[in-house]
């Protein structure tokens, strides 16, 4: 049984000790801003609507900024712990009003200049797991970095009524849900993918986060999972956990596939890319598992027979990223395939559109080598599942105790990888990150071709399969 590594909030949202982020939704919303402060103090708080007065309680000290005062005095707050600030309190509705707009502006430069998160309640739900914004909301700064969508679990199943959703009637027009029906995870993805939904008043340029909080038994936690690929389609990042438990289960983001197809292959005498495996080519058919394991973008990096291995993959929703350095080695294609979408490492020009949303929402890249048509779909899906786990900086696959191909690297490794010159590959960087190990119990992931004997046994091989 692996030993089960805890990932922390922090880690999961991908915060910088500086970060800004606010929380909207419903479903633990006030329990997942207080948890990920904790978890980083010391920590600023505050609300751009208001709180309920009790939540103050959570914070290690509060701070009242009334209108007009100046700034009050944060030595305290920039020591320790977690700090809660906001306008005075109102006693006819047992609420905490919010700092003006100004004072957030200075709560947030105060917090860059220490060096230290800022964490915004930025709606409110009346504590129900689901909720869709009216008009005025969410009340987002248009400087937040970070906005963290959060839904609860316990509502789907639920009628659609006042008891679990705050503002059905609203609820029930963005998902097309009538009056008292269930709630489903497709309706609670229309939601929370929505214009008007969950993706309301978000700032451009900000990351996007789903919490899917309260799923605090292995059905929902299944079921908030089988969620997963949908929100990804319009956010960064899905986070499972139970905040009441103080557990992040699993972050899910988007894994791109890189196909290195730009060798020579030298030593075999012919492309290898092009050879013949169960009908199409082993570049194909390799292409074709990445798709299906939800891999996006595939990008295909072609530099020897260039023009041959584009052809055999020109059909498919790929990227080609032609590498003009490939007699450099292998390293100048892991470079090329990294940059058509991480613009900000370096080697590519600043682009709009399409690669600046890649580069956002881009959470690891898995290697795939143009040699091993034999890599399934699942062993794919397995280093997926095992990096959501933990974000872990390297996933491989373990088989027979010995390292095998494909692997997986998180966005914290690509700068270095963008660093590699000559015949080397991701090996190299595997000597400055901790690797983590996906046991797998099919060997056929040792494999590699450098003969002819070795494509006779590939073609048994698969042929036993």
């Amino acid at each position: 049984m692996k030993d089960k590594k805890r990932l922390s909030f922090a880690r999961a949202l991908r915060l910088e000790k500086d970060s800004v982020a606010a929380f909207v939704g419903g479903g633990g919303k006030t329990s997942a801003v207080f948890m990920a402060a904790r978890e980083m103090s010391p920590a600023l708080v505050t609300t751009s609507t208001h709180l309920a007065a009790r939540q103050a309680e959570k914070a290690d000290r509060h701070i009242i900024w009334n209108p007009g005062d100046p700034m009050p005095d944060f030595m305290s707050a920039l020591q320790s712990g977690v700090t809660l600030v906001s306008g005075p309190r109102r006693e006819d509705i047992a609420r905490i009003t919010a700092p003006t707009p100004e004072q957030l502006e200075k709560l947030k430069d105060l917090a860059k200049a220490h060096g230290m998160p800022l964490f915004i309640e930025a709606d409110g739900s009346r504590q129900k797991p689901l909720k869709a914004p009216a008009e005025h909301e969410p009340a987002i700064p248009p400087f937040a970095e970070v906005v963290v969508v959060t839904a609860g679990m316990r509502g789907v199943g639920r009628r659609l009524d006042e008891n679990f959703i705050h503002r059905p009637e609203i609820f029930g027009a963005l998902s097309g849900l009538e009056a008292g029906e269930p709630v489903s995870e497709a309706a609670v993805i229309r939601v929370l993918t929505h214009p008007q939904g969950g993706l309301k008043n978000i700032p451009a340029g900000a990351r996007k986060v789903v919490l899917l909080n309260q799923a605090d038994t292995d059905d929902l936690q299944s079921r908030a999972g089988g969620m997963a690929a949908g929100l990804l389609k319009m956010f960064d990042a899905v986070i499972i956990a139970s905040v009441q438990r103080e557990e992040i289960y699993t972050a899910h983001e988007q894994i791109a596939g890189i196909l290195l197809a730009a060798g020579e292959a030298s030593r075999y005498g012919k492309p290898k890319q092009l050879l013949d495996f169960h009908g199409e080519p082993f570049v194909r058919r390799i292409a074709k598992t990445a798709l299906a394991a939800g891999l996006a973008p595939v990008v295909v990096v072609t530099g020897a027979y260039a023009e041959q291995v584009e052809t055999a993959v020109r059909d498919l929703p790929v990227q080609i990223a032609r590498n003009e350095q490939w007699r450099e080695g292998q390293a100048a294609s892991v470079r090329k395939g990294l940059s058509l979408f991480s613009t900000r490492f370096g080697s590519a020009p600043k682009v709009t559109g399409e690669r600046e949303i890649w580069e956002r929402k881009i959470g690891g890249a898995i290697f795939l080598l143009a040699d091993q048509p034999q890599v399934t779909v699942h062993v794919l899906e397995a280093l997926k599942s095992r990096h959501a786990e933990g974000l872990f900086s390297i996933v491989a696959p373990l088989a027979a105790d010995r390292r095998a191909n494909p692997v997986l690297f998180d966005r914290v490794t690509f700068p270095e990888l963008m660093k590699l010159e000559g015949d080397v590959g991701g090996r190299a960087v595997m000597q400055q990150f901790p690797v983590e190990y996906a046991p797998w119990h099919d060997e056929s992931l040792l494999f590699d071709i450098d003969n002819e004997d070795d494509y006779r046994k590939l073609m048994m091989w698969g042929r036993a399969d």
